[in-house]
């Protein structure tokens, strides 16, 4: 939110943390730790393998060795978050791994390179707005478009801003919003 000292001191110290336990890979479900970590902690001196939790998935069933029963099978519209997709451009691994879950996807109009932000980029999260313009109630409103069961996510701002979202317009006995690795629990018990 602009305190780049903070940032800087908080950043670094983590590092030092990481780089005395020899950390080589680290694993994420968060796409802004993922493109902190990966993209920014270089200027530190924190080189790692980093690798987000969807990712890994999918490369463990296209290896055979994770099994993941077809079973989910709900209407399902896939929110690319901002950091994960436009700013690392990864958009097929999720839907790779929501597929093979059995879940039937759905395109929203704006999706992959031209996805609309959840609304909580830029500390917006936690700023008071018009509830007319709200950026959260207007991604809702591009998934609920494609009549979906559930819309899943691979961030926990996008969570939030969506479950608030679909809260608001008094849906959540309707739709429900999920974490990728949450549908994979579900189909892997």
């Amino acid at each position: 939110l602009g305190n780049e000292y903070l940032y800087q001191a908080m950043a670094q110290a983590c590092i030092e943390g990481f780089n005395a336990y020899q950390v080589k890979k680290i694993i994420v479900n968060c796409p802004h730790c993922f493109n902190t970590i990966k993209n920014e902690f270089t200027q530190f001196g924190g080189n790692y393998e980093v690798i987000h939790a969807a990712e890994l998935v999918q490369q463990l069933i296209a290896a055979g060795r994770l099994q993941v029963p077809a079973a989910f099978g709900k209407r399902t519209a896939y929110h690319d978050s901002c950091y994960y997709g436009r700013f690392n451009e990864i958009y097929d691994e999720p839907r790779e791994v929501l597929a093979k879950a059995g879940a039937e996807l759905t395109e929203m109009q704006r999706h992959k390179h031209f996805g609309r932000c959840c609304g909580a980029g830029g500390g917006r999260m936690w700023i008071e707005e018009d509830p007319d313009k709200r950026v959260n109630l207007m991604r809702t409103d591009e998934a609920l478009e494609t009549n979906p069961q559930v819309i899943a996510v691979s961030c926990p701002f996008c969570m939030t801003m969506l479950s608030d979202g679909i809260k608001a317009k008094d849906l959540e006995d309707k739709v429900r919003t999920l974490d990728v690795m949450e549908i994979i629990a579900e189909v892997a018990k």
